[in-house]
């Protein structure tokens, strides 16, 4: 699978998702793991999708937060989170799907990476963010066969060193009769039945 296709589907997994959160959702708490934010809310997880999803046209210029962050302190939410944050996926998908050039670097505050590892960076995060907020919340939902076998194929050979970097939780044994979904997500360490 190309890589700019994984992130189109763990984008899209993502905002199915997001659409579904309701507005009583959005002052619960959400796992602290999940961010920096102290006492974080089921909102703060959106504002910072919301944040990703504003960068992805800067990214795929080559832009880097280190040239300026004039998004950082904006309310990219405001009185409709869940709208604002699908208008700011529209215009990611878009310049996505306009094509990304192999030759652009992704400029992430934690390193440079090129544009086919770049978007594997930003596919995971959402997908698994989806399951993630998904579960928390109760919402039904399952990762695609298409993002399973994008992750098979571009994540999970180097879970390793995704574990190292903090990335993902230690990984859990399947049970026995694991499908493809609880395989995958027992192998980056987020399965929990």
């Amino acid at each position: 699978m190309e890589t700019n296709q994984l992130f189109l589907a763990s984008d899209a997994a993502l905002r199915t998702v997001i659409d579904r959160v309701t507005p009583e959702d959005l002052d619960k708490p959400a796992p602290a793991g999940w961010t920096q934010t102290p006492n974080p809310t089921i909102r703060d997880i959106l504002k910072a999708h919301a944040y990703d999803e504003a960068w992805v046209p800067g990214i795929l210029a080559g832009g880097s937060i280190a040239d300026g962050d004039d998004l950082r302190d904006r309310d990219l939410l405001g009185d409709d989170p869940i709208a604002a944050y699908d208008a700011l996926n529209d215009i990611a998908t878009a310049a996505v799907r306009a094509g990304v050039d192999p030759g652009t670097t992704f400029r992430f505050q934690y390193g440079d990476y090129p544009a086919k590892e770049g978007l594997v960076h930003l596919a995971l995060y959402r997908a698994f963010q989806a399951w993630l907020i998904a579960k928390h919340l109760g919402i039904p939902f399952h990762l695609s066969t298409e993002i399973i076998a994008g992750m098979n194929e571009h994540v999970v050979p180097n879970a390793e060193d995704w574990r190292g970097f903090g990335v993902f939780p230690p990984a859990i044994e399947p049970p026995a009769d694991a499908d493809d979904e609880t395989r995958l997500l027992c192998t980056v360490g987020f399965w929990v039945s």
